[in-house]
């Protein structure tokens, strides 16, 4: 287990999963929790037994299924209900029969919620924490309690919110995590508080929303200031405005407070490991995350780009290598002559200064038209390659195409598409029909093309997407679309401008055949 003096803990699983439109089977959660452990969390907690038939079932497979190496499980629960004792309450017996080595505790730690939201009295919800952690820990398992609205409550009554602290402790609790529930703490304010909870010698954690947009600066305030226990979740997950992004709070306190909390090994897997997590989850990552986002080490700027020519610290916080990210060059209208080196280089050319001057005033000619290359990198990877043979170089030459959208007599909609293309010295003319205009260009180029190349039966279209540029022109608006293709190893995006949307589809799909030839080896004649 990980060290235990300072807890990385977990709680994707249980309160990341309360984000809108996240939905995790048991499957999915055990797959989660593999991914957390691979990081070297300390402490992950699968959600709460008893309460949940999912939940219940995912401990009863963690069992058998889960193997960890760094974690420990922790099932969530609540102090048993008033007036009961915990032997005999139902939910604690789920806690306490769901073979989870750790159990945590939410308690009411605000005075108004014990009256109005538990309706006992304030003296009962003390008993209801102390039987609980005390009958738990007599059972043998250790005991962490999150104290619920803490902040609040501290700010209503704080002398009972601190009785709530001293109560679990001398119960037998290890941590009490405190909790700002709400997610409307701000750094200064909430430091304050947990510096004045720790008066009491309770070993303390932090458990913070992220509903001021300050969830990872309040869980840094909250260490600074005497707590030893972090919880969050991946990706920043949780409901509402979401939980305390744990890849963010391990990477500040590891890399810039100097705690060691997983091995440097693990620190580098963190981008896979955060991206892995979101094809379990089906949620669209945040490329500007901070660490593992796509975009966090992506320069556009020709003045940063200069300076990163000299020496890349000057313009990034950490080598991204640290955390398994890379520095990436986006070339636009932005762009310098040292973004387009630099970016040359990374997709390896060596650019003359000639070809380089050439190529820049190419790419800002096209982009004030409406093209964008910091999202379509094989475009710009094409055109450089034109730049640099001085000529437009493809697979295949286009002789026309045309589109027909038909409406049947049933209502459904048909679109066929000819294409007619000249590649090594044949001439080929092709109909492909699809459920779209584009759907169908695509399945014709690929009829035309599969005998001569037939790589192309592994190119997919994954995404594709429309942007209008100019809406004062209404329905004869410029139009920007841009394909995502891939061939079952990597991804790679290409764009196309035009009045016409079919036009401008066209062009990124003639571009996407062509990069996918070259990627699959095939150069051009």
């Amino acid at each position: 287990m990980a060290d235990d003096r300072f807890h990385v803990y977990d709680t994707t699983l249980r309160d990341g999963a309360q984000q809108e439109g996240l939905n995790l089977t048991v499957a999915d959660k055990l797959a989660v929790a593999r991914h957390l452990d691979g990081l070297g969390v300390g402490f992950i907690e699968g959600g709460w037994p008893g309460a949940n038939p999912k939940d219940t079932e995912f401990f009863r497979r963690a069992r058998t299924e889960l193997d960890l190496k760094n974690a420990q499980l922790a099932a969530f629960g609540a102090t048993r209900r008033a007036g009961v004792k915990a032997a005999d309450d139902p939910l604690v017996a789920a806690l306490r029969e769901s073979g989870a080595p750790v159990v945590t505790l939410v308690a009411k730690s605000h005075d108004r919620h014990v009256e109005l939201a538990l309706r006992t009295s304030l003296q009962e919800n003390l008993a209801m924490i102390r039987d609980t952690v005390s009958h738990l820990r007599a059972e043998g398992q250790r005991v962490f309690l999150d104290a619920e609205h803490f902040f609040d409550g501290y700010r209503s009554n704080p002398a009972y919110a601190l009785e709530v602290l001293r109560t679990a402790a001398e119960a037998g609790a290890d941590v009490v995590a405190l909790c700002d529930t709400n997610g409307g703490m701000l750094p200064d304010e909430l430091a304050e508080v947990v510096h004045a909870a720790a008066q009491t010698g309770t070993r303390l954690g932090i458990h913070c929303h992220d509903d001021t947009g300050c969830a990872v600066a309040n869980t840094l305030a909250a260490v600074k200031a005497g707590a030893t226990h972090v919880q969050g979740c991946a990706n920043g997950y949780g409901e509402r405005s979401g939980n305390a992004n744990l890849f963010t709070v391990v990477a500040n306190l590891q890399l810039k407070r100097g705690f060691d909390l997983v091995p440097p090994q693990a620190l580098a897997d963190m981008t896979r490991i955060a991206h892995a997590i979101t094809e379990v989850t089906n949620v669209t990552p945040n490329s500007h995350a901070p660490y593992v986002g796509t975009s966090a080490f992506a320069h556009k700027a020709g003045l940063h780009a200069s300076a990163i020519k000299v020496d890349p610290n000057l313009y990034q916080h950490i080598d991204p290598a640290q955390v398994g990210n890379d520095m990436r060059m986006l070339v636009s209208d932005m762009a310098g002559r040292a973004s387009v080196e630099l970016k040359g280089r990374e997709l390896g050319y060596e650019l003359t200064p000639e070809s380089t001057k050439t190529l820049v005033e190419r790419v800002k000619d096209l982009e004030s038209r409406g093209f964008t290359f910091e999202a379509a990198d094989a475009s710009f990877e094409l055109l450089l390659r034109d730049t640099v043979h001085g000529e437009r170089r493809r697979h295949f030459e286009v002789e026309s195409w045309r589109v027909i959208v038909e409406r049947t007599k049933g209502g459904e909609l048909v679109s066929e598409a000819t294409v007619k293309l000249h590649a090594k010295g044949e001439r080929i003319v092709a109909t492909g029909e699809g459920n779209g205009p584009v759907n169908a260009l695509d399945r014709a180029v690929r009829l035309a093309l599969e005998k001569l190349y037939p790589e192309l039966a592994r190119l997919e279209l994954v995404d594709y997407k429309v942007r209008i540029l100019e809406g004062t022109h209404g329905t004869g608006a410029i139009t920007r679309v841009l394909i995502t293709s891939s061939d079952d190893t990597a991804e790679w995006a290409t764009v196309g401008v035009a009045e016409n949307i079919i036009d401008a589809s066209w062009q990124a799909l003639e571009q996407a055949v062509t990069y996918g030839l070259l990627r699959a080896g095939r150069e051009t004649s």
